[in-house]
C-alpha cells in the first residue's frame, strides 16, 4: 500500500513538471525559425537602405561639384570661354578679310578686263580707219576735181557719204582746225605761210590740206596744215 502510494506521487510530480511555465527569457519552441524568417524579411529593407545611402553620396558629390565650379573654378571657367570667344572672333576677322580681299581682287580683275577690252576694240578701230583714210582722201580730191555736171558725181559722193557714216558709227571723228592756234599734237604743219591773209595771226592755221581724225583722245591722223608765220 505504501509502495502504491509512492508511484502515484512521482507520477503526478512528473506531469506537474512537464506542464510548468517556460522559465522567464527562455526561447519558445521554434522561436529560432521565426527570427531567422524575419530576419530574412528584413534583408531586402537594408538594400534599399544602402542604395538610398549611395544616391545621396552621389548628389552630395555633384553639389560639392557645382560649388567648386560656381566658387573657385568658375574663373577659370570664364576665362575658357572667353579664350574661345577670341579665337572665334579672330577666325572671323580672318575669313571676313579674306573675303574683302578676294572681292577687290574680282573688282580690280573685272575694270581691268573691261579696260583692256576697250583698249583691244580701239586699236582695231584705230588701224581699220587708218587703212580706210587714204581712200576717204581719193574720193575727196575726185568730188574736187569732177565737173559738176559728171554723171559719176552723185555716185561718189554716195560712197563717201557711206564711209564716212560708218567711221563716224566706229566712233571716228573728223576735225577741221582752220583758224586755230597750231598745236603739234594735233597739226601737222605742211607749210609756213609768210604773207598770210590780212588779219591772220602769227601761229595760227589758215590753211587745211587735209582734215585731221581721232577716235576719242587718240588721234588717228592729225590735220595736215598751213601756218601763218
Amino acid at each position: 500500500m505504501r509502495k502504491s502510494e509512492q508511484t502515484i506521487e512521482q507520477r503526478l510530480a512528473g506531469e506537474s513538471v512537464a506542464r510548468k511555465p517556460d522559465a522567464p527569457g527562455a526561447p519558445a519552441p521554434g522561436a529560432g525559425d521565426a527570427e531567422g524568417a524575419r530576419g530574412d524579411e528584413r534583408a531586402p529593407v537594408d538594400s534599399e537602405h544602402a542604395r538610398g545611402d549611395a544616391g545621396a553620396a552621389v548628389d552630395g558629390a555633384k553639389k560639392e561639384k557645382d560649388q567648386a565650379v560656381s566658387g573657385g573654378d568658375a574663373s577659370e571657367v570664364l576665362q575658357g570661354d572667353l579664350d574661345e570667344l577670341v579665337a572665334v572672333a579672330a577666325q572671323r576677322d580672318e575669313y571676313l578679310s579674306l573675303a574683302q580681299r578676294t572681292q577687290a581682287d574680282f573688282e580690280n580683275f573685272r575694270k581691268r578686263v573691261a579696260r583692256e577690252a576697250a583698249q583691244a576694240q580701239e586699236r582695231g578701230v584705230t588701224k581699220l580707219a587708218g587703212e580706210l583714210l587714204p581712200a576717204l582722201d581719193n574720193l575727196d580730191r575726185a568730188l574736187a576735181a569732177a565737173a559738176e555736171n559728171d554723171p559719176l558725181l552723185d555716185g561718189v559722193r554716195l560712197v563717201r557719204s557711206e564711209l564716212s557714216a560708218a567711221l563716224a558709227r566706229a566712233g571716228v571723228e573728223s576735225f577741221s582746225p582752220l583758224g586755230e592756234r597750231f598745236d603739234p599734237a594735233l597739226h601737222e604743219a605742211m607749210a609756213t605761210a609768210e604773207q598770210p591773209a590780212e588779219g591772220a595771226e602769227s601761229g595760227t592755221i589758215v590753211e587745211v590740206y587735209q582734215p585731221g581724225y581721232r577716235l576719242g583722245q587718240t588721234i588717228i591722223r592729225p590735220a595736215r596744215v598751213v601756218v601763218a608765220a
